[in-house]
């Protein structure tokens, strides 16, 4: 992936610009700033569902959206009350088959659906999903549901997973147990990770590249170059502190929109 001198704007108004990026196969990255900032625009242009106003783009080698089919797409959280009795699995099954609720799989042909079940049952597993996967979703508790909803972006094996806000609503150590799982999927199988969150910490363990987007700028790269006090505080224009804890991990504290999500 690839974006040179890159911007977006909403009629006249600018959201972000001169957005330089390489991202190489496998890596995971975390797209961070608080609300407004244009994280979930980021996403819209990688799918081509949103045009630059100027600069270029590729994904996957080619022009965005062109490539699809290639990448595994967790929006921003939906929610499933306990009203909802659609099996965990059928919502994997919705990344195979489309975008209806219910279960089409029976429609398919023998041998396609014994591939397609194998490959839910693979995928189920993988995440970690595969004890509760039957129980209706709206049963499943958040953290469960996300897993849920991630393995759905993964069950077509995609070069490219794009994760908006998965982390949002979950406790802390539901948010550090998705964070782990995307990082194992980035390593294990070089899927290249691209994670929207408002708060750094759960990921900081994992990042290979980290871009932030404040006031209509934007700066990436490797976690070291970018996360130090004075580069985020001149990007915020607010006072940023990053702690280095006993065990050498980065805290990023002061880092605006946190409070409000997470009790800094």
């Amino acid at each position: 992936m690839v974006l040179r001198d890159a911007a977006v704007a909403h009629g006249a108004a600018s959201v972000w610009s001169g957005v330089d990026l390489d991202l190489a196969r496998g890596e995971f990255v975390g797209i961070l700033g608080p609300n407004g900032a244009g994280k979930s625009t980021f996403l819209a242009v990688l799918l081509g569902l949103l045009p630059l106003s100027a600069g270029s783009a590729s994904v996957l080698g080619a022009p965005p959206g062109e490539r699809r089919e290639r990448i595994g797409y967790l929006p921003q959280r939906r929610s499933f009350d306990q009203s909802v009795r659609v099996r965990g699995r059928d919502i994997v099954a919705l990344g195979l088959e489309g975008t209806r609720w219910g279960t089409p799989l029976p429609l398919l042909g023998g041998r396609r659906r014994a591939d397609a079940r194998a490959r839910i049952d693979a995928v189920l597993e993988d995440v970690g999903a595969a004890a509760y996967a039957d129980r209706p979703i709206g049963e499943c508790s958040g953290g469960e549901q996300q897993r849920l909803l991630i393995a759905q972006a993964l069950v077509r094996a995609p070069e490219l997973l794009l994760l908006d806000e998965p982390l949002e609503s979950l406790d802390l150590p539901n948010q550090a147990s998705v964070s782990a799982l995307a990082a194992r999927f980035c390593r294990e199988h070089a899927i290249t990770v691209v994670l929207v969150a408002h708060d750094v910490n759960p990921l900081l363990p994992y990042l290979d590249r980290v871009v932030y987007f404040a006031g209509g700028r934007a700066l990436a790269g490797s976690p070291a170059e970018v996360i130090t006090t004075a580069t985020l505080s001149d990007l915020y224009g607010a006072g940023v502190e990053v702690l280095k804890r006993s065990d050498g991990r980065l805290v990023v504290v002061g880092q605006p929109d946190m409070h409000t999500h997470h009790g800094h």
